[in-house]
């Protein structure tokens, strides 16, 4: 049925749900697994006569090393996770200006059969003001989403 899982996480308890349960999901299924954090592009800080004067310096080579140190305890989750269950598993940082997009791009790019995420569980009108990364997800994806609560 589904042979290769996507699991996004943002580090958070409720992505460490859907964790889980994917790869529950993908060792019944006898599937593999790849684990993805999404994070913005380094944007260097614009000055103008309005602006407060910053004295760092923040590079864009500092910024890539904090990202990937958080990347890397959040993608060792899945990687656990994963070993544990003896899933097979790999993991990627992907870098996107929106979450969801970056999700959908890493799933076509590795040709993943089945996206499996977590849900806040807000309510509808709570999902809509507050844009859900799940509900971008789920309404432009052309592959199957699993969402777990």
């Amino acid at each position: 049925m589904y042979s290769h899982i996507l699991l996004p996480t943002d580090g958070s308890g409720v992505s460490a749900k859907g964790i889980r349960e994917g790869v529950r999901v993908a060792k019944r299924l006898g599937a593999r697994v790849t684990g993805v954090y999404v994070t913005p592009p380094f944007v260097p800080p614009i000055y103008s006569e309005g602006a407060a004067f910053y004295s760092g310096s923040f590079s864009s080579r500092e910024y890539r090393k904090i990202v990937q140190k958080i990347a890397k305890r959040y993608l060792a989750v899945i990687e656990r996770a994963a070993r544990k269950a003896r899933v097979r598993c790999r993991t990627l940082l992907a870098t996107d200006h929106l979450p969801w997009q970056g999700i959908l791009r890493t799933a076509r790019a590795r040709k993943c059969d089945l996206i499996v995420m977590a849900s806040h569980g807000r309510s509808a009108m709570g999902g809509l003001i507050l844009g859900s990364e799940t509900t971008q997800v789920l309404a432009r994806s052309k592959i199957p989403v699993l969402v777990v609560r």
